[in-house]
């Protein structure tokens, strides 16, 4: 037998057993993630990227920046980052070009500005509107980092025609220090207020929040570590998924773990996080998550680093 076919045979010995292993590996964290079970998917299950974004580009032309619109809360019907600046150099989403401003289209048709100051800038893809204290009227969720102080979430609303700055919560104190939200519902159940999930420092080892508004304020839930919901360098923020997986009427948050080579599903009784379930997978999660059905049909879909995607039911 000669030496070239000896080693291919080998190749491909080596091949079938990382294979087998693979499957094992995933085998073993089904059985370990409360019936939760992750299956590869068929190539025409999902389209090649997974959730289509359905925010349009935002007025402002900054590259990647995209608006968010209103739905269920008045006063501000769209809103968006404008006055590209690069004065903050991080590069966390890719370049160093973020937003110095925030524009909200107000319901009448009035557009407003606020410019903030020199030393800060929205380091955001698009803001998000909701009515987070139960009052109809909207508020606007930002991410806005400072030259000495890293990210924030900052919640915005009007007094009058003029933007102002409301809350600010989940300081990191420390310059080029990111959070990414991960979701705003309803997470610590009850039909009282919305809270805002989020991970702090997602590229080194991030951290799991949970925040109440209300009175004006910001407030610290609970916290839990191990997690991520970004790529360093990626403009795809919406690496993480809400939904009613037990039926309970509260949601809970699937998001991948700090390597992004599993997802953990987590509730948030009493607003502090417990994982229900994480599932081991063959690559990190580079894509937004997807999620259909609710209950015991609920079904996420991940898209990975290797190209594959693959399908999380019980």
């Amino acid at each position: 037998m000669s030496a070239i076919r000896v080693t291919a045979e080998l190749k491909t010995t080596f091949a079938a057993a990382l294979a087998l292993t693979a499957s094992l590996v995933l085998a073993a964290s089904a059985q370990a993630a409360g019936g939760w079970t992750a299956q590869k998917a068929n190539s025409g299950d999902f389209p090649r990227r997974i959730v289509a974004e359905g925010r349009g580009a935002a007025p402002s032309r900054i590259p990647g920046m995209l608006a968010a619109s209103a739905r269920h809360c008045s006063g501000v019907a769209r809103a968006w980052y404008s006055e590209p600046t690069s004065r903050y150099r991080h590069g966390a989403l890719g370049d160093t070009i973020e937003g110095g401003a925030l524009t909200a289209r107000l319901a009448g048709g009035l557009t407003t500005v606020l410019k903030l100051p020199e030393t800060e800038v929205f380091e955001d893809i698009a803001p998000r509107i909701a009515d987070l204290d139960g009052d109809g009227k909207c508020e606007i969720v930002t991410i806005l980092s400072s030259l000495s102080g890293g990210g924030s979430i900052v919640v915005f609303g009007l007094e009058g025609t003029k933007l102002v700055r409301k809350a600010t919560g989940a300081r990191q104190n420390r310059s080029h220090r990111w959070l990414n939200i991960a979701g705003i519902g309803r997470y610590a159940g009850g039909a009282g207020p919305v809270q805002i999930a989020y991970v702090a420092t997602p590229h080194i080892g991030g951290t799991l929040g949970l925040l109440r508004y209300s009175g004006g304020r910001l407030t610290q839930l609970g916290s839990a570590s191990g997690f991520s919901n970004h790529a360093f360098g990626s403009r795809e923020l919406r690496l993480a998924a809400s939904a009613d997986v037990d039926g309970d009427g509260r949601l809970e948050l699937a998001l991948p773990s700090a390597d992004r080579r599993a997802l953990r599903i987590m509730t948030f009784g009493g607003g502090r996080p417990k994982e229900i379930a994480r599932i081991a997978l063959p690559s990190a999660i580079d894509k937004a998550i997807a999620v259909r059905g609710k209950g015991a049909r609920t079904v996420f879909a991940v898209g990975l680093e290797d190209g594959s995607t693959w399908r999380i039911v019980r």
